[in-house]
């Protein structure tokens, strides 16, 4: 008979993964015992969750409203599973993690130590990268990701919320002037990274959500941020984005932080983002576990 628990993992697989067959795959069941679950649910609720073509799924209202929940409940589960199994599984092996190279280096990479010396059988490859790794086809455990996150079937766990800053080097305001206004920004050098859409080589974004675009430019691009924020040192120009970035060359002051009229973008948060399985291995929750309690510490950095 169908249960209740897996109805709800049919539903939400199903709406991450755009179709029952899809969702089927993941949970290793045939596609009509999918469509039994989620029918058993939809009774259960006595609502319609979701409206079925043989092309298409869309959410209906209680659909919208009960995903939400439906995922609260399965992550929540998920966490609960895999604390009872730290407590008797080895974490042990290797455990591989994806990260950007500059949060990497900064601020993952010091917690590794800690990381390893509660967790003596394990190794951890730490791979650093600024552009967005495939876990399944790489074979990586976890990834370390920046930002708003686009709608996947992968798991995201927040790990701590990061600051935007615009800056440019006291040198370089003394002899160019400090810009007030977005519209400033077209009289001075912009310094871009290339595999931003929201800081990029031709407009930056600014407003809350990034809803006002500026065009820009400047005598250097770069698809590596700690190349723009050592020019920006050096006086070419400005830089903008993540406030981790240049967090000790402002407070070493060879940096200055600049307010515009309108509101610097929200860059979001860290996220922890893992394969979309809620009963992850012992040593992936352990480590996001202590990713979630190290990282506020190094709140000022962010």
């Amino acid at each position: 008979m169908p249960d209740r628990l897996s109805g709800m993992e049919v539903f939400v697989r199903a709406v991450r993964t755009g179709g029952l067959s899809a969702a089927s795959r993941e949970l290793s069941m045939s596609p009509t015992m999918a469509a039994k679950h989620l029918d058993a649910l939809e009774r259960r609720l006595g609502v319609t969750l979701l409206h079925r073509t043989t092309r298409a799924l869309s959410l209906t209202e209680a659909g919208r409203h009960f995903l939400d929940e439906a995922e609260h409940l399965l992550s929540a589960l998920g966490e609960a599973e895999a604390e009872a199994s730290a407590q008797s599984v080895a974490i042990a092996g290797l455990l591989r993690v994806s990260a950007p190279v500059s949060f990497g280096t900064r601020h993952i990479a010091p917690l590794v130590p800690g990381f390893t010396r509660h967790h003596p059988k394990l190794t951890v490859e730490l791979g650093l990268s600024d552009r967005s790794v495939d876990l399944m086809e790489e074979g990586w455990d976890v990834a370390i990701r920046i930002g708003r996150l686009a709608d996947s079937s992968l798991i995201a766990r927040r790990l701590v919320p990061v600051g935007a800053v615009l800056c440019a080097s006291p040198d370089y305001l003394a002899a160019h002037g400090t810009p007030g206004t977005v519209a400033d920004l077209k009289q001075h050098q912009c310094l871009s990274y290339m595999l931003s859409p929201s800081t990029g080589t031709k407009t930056w974004n600014f407003g809350v959500n990034g809803e006002i675009a500026v065009p820009v430019r400047g005598p250097l691009q770069s698809n590596n941020a700690e190349a723009l924020v050592a020019a920006a040192v050096a006086g070419l120009g400005l830089v903008y984005g993540p406030h981790y970035l240049a967090a000790a060359a402002l407070a070493e002051r060879r940096l200055t932080g600049l307010a515009l009229d309108v509101p610097l973008m929200d860059f979001g948060a860290a996220h922890a983002v893992t394969h979309p399985d809620r009963r992850p291995a012992a040593k992936i929750r352990a480590w996001i576990n202590y990713l979630v309690k190290e990282l506020p510490a190094r709140q000022s950095m962010f």
